[in-house]
């Protein structure tokens, strides 16, 4: 069990994929699963110690060992913390669809974002507004360009809210292992 930073760091390590909170519907490790800090008490204000640490380390961990931990969504719409050399050797080459194997809607969404960079409301806004599609529709999107590594959120840590780059310009090294370059 661990309770600290540098512990969930070297957890993602050790179980080379995790999902962040605990699901009956996979099989993967959870890091809420391994972290032995207090839930939230009655009366308690907030989070509690527990989801405020998890939360915390899921942003902190790719962004201040970004050649070490990667953050993504796998197959399912899970959010994980993953090893980069895991990304690297195994996942990139297992999840990666062409966008032009997408939907339309999924081609849409991910010019815009390859075109600059974007938070998650204000292009959410932008496609409901360009493509007439429902909040619920852009949120699948959004989730499938990150299952199929095509988009990534920021790794940033001055950039507060979630905030979306072409996978390819974060890790343009496990990119170029795996697609040519006209894609």
């Amino acid at each position: 069990m661990i309770k600290t930073f540098e512990e969930a760091r070297l957890l993602v390590q050790q179980l080379q994929v995790c999902t962040i909170y605990d699901s009956a519907k996979t099989e993967l490790p959870s890091l809420w699963e391994h972290v032995d800090l207090p839930e939230k008490q009655e009366g308690e204000k907030g989070w509690g110690e527990k989801v405020s640490a998890i939360w915390d380390w899921k942003n902190r961990l790719p962004a201040e060992f970004p050649n070490e931990i990667f953050y993504g969504k796998i197959k399912g719409g899970f959010a994980v913390l993953m090893a980069m050399d895991y990304l690297r050797d195994v996942h990139f080459k297992s999840a990666y669809k062409p966008v032009d194997q997408l939907n339309p809607l999924s081609a849409h969404t991910f010019e815009k974002i390859r075109v600059e960079p974007w938070d998650t409301t204000g292009l959410r806004k932008e496609i409901i507004q360009e493509y007439g599609c429902s909040k619920s529709q852009f949120d699948t999107v959004l989730k499938n360009l990150q299952i199929s590594m095509n988009v990534v959120r920021s790794n940033d840590p001055d950039i507060e809210r979630d905030t979306w780059l072409p996978f390819r310009e974060q890790y343009p090294d496990v990119w170029n292992l795996y697609v040519s370059g006209d894609e």
